[in-house]
């Protein structure tokens, strides 16, 4: 028993040594992110990463859709995640499913629907609901998204403003693509999506909001993923995002922030 002593106790002496090493290792949180709050999460990520030590893989997500790449798949697939930032309102229904942790969700930001033109051409009147409603019958192609703002102009807007067959012929839904790159390539006149998705976006000029009487605003939040490896480092990134100090980046990206409570 006694010359088992000097090994248990150099047995010790390495653990020791080596904990440090391990705990050492930096935390890295997963974020499946949609393309409305994309910009914002890169923007603040780097000064964040270096504040706190933890690293931030950041993976483009649709908040909805039937892609693979969608939020809800990935997470029914069980594909390793720690944070969601996604529309609101699919939000909620991940959290109904158990896939989303309920008191972790916060509001991040409010976002409204924009049309693009590929950069260099004639940007179209969209000042008023008739101007709009005229614009829409004269374009030769309109591409919108299959996430929040697409789904809305598709099953409301359009069908309101009685556009026919013939609209309906040269209008697209664009599944999993930024909206943004299928007008830069010159494959759709007009494109229709939210504020902070087609900002990021080269190639297009933005020609401005549609109109209030048309406009829907969509909101974006965030929530700890239920089999985060990570929960309490997922929930101080969300309480970062959703603070003033990451408000700036919120705007710049082109969502409107919501106050801090």
């Amino acid at each position: 028993m006694f010359r088992r002593l000097p090994s248990l106790a150099l047995g010790a002496l390495l653990l020791a040594s080596t904990t440090p090493l391990l705990a050492a290792q930096p935390t890295t949180l997963t974020i499946l992110s949609s393309g409305g709050i994309m910009g914002a999460i890169r923007e603040v990520a780097p000064a964040y990463e270096k504040a706190t030590g933890v690293k931030l893989e950041i993976a483009a997500a649709p908040s909805m859709g039937d892609t693979p790449q969608a939020i809800p798949n990935r997470l029914a697939r069980k594909e390793p995640a720690d944070v969601v930032l996604m529309v609101g309102s699919a939000l909620d229904k991940l959290i109904a499913d158990g896939q989303a942790v309920k008191d972790s969700r916060v509001d991040l930001g409010q976002s409204f629907i924009a049309l693009a033109v590929r950069k260099g051409a004639p940007k179209p009147d969209i000042s008023t609901m008739d101007a709009f409603k005229q614009t829409l019958e004269s374009a030769q192609s309109v591409a919108y998204s299959d996430s929040a703002s697409g789904v809305y102009l598709s099953r409301v807007l359009f069908p309101r403003l009685q556009l026919g067959e013939a609209f309906n012929a040269k209008a697209r839904m664009i599944p999993a693509t930024p909206v943004g790159e299928v007008v830069a390539r010159g494959e759709a006149q007009l494109g229709f999506q939210q504020l902070s998705e087609l900002k990021p976006v080269q190639g297009i000029d933005i020609v401005g909001l549609i109109p209030d009487q048309a406009q829907k605003m969509t909101l974006y939040s965030g929530a700890v993923v239920s089999h985060s490896q990570h929960p309490d480092a997922a929930r101080a990134m969300l309480k970062y995002l959703a603070s003033k100090d990451a408000a700036k980046a919120i705007e710049d990206s082109g969502l409107k922030p919501i106050p801090a409570q």
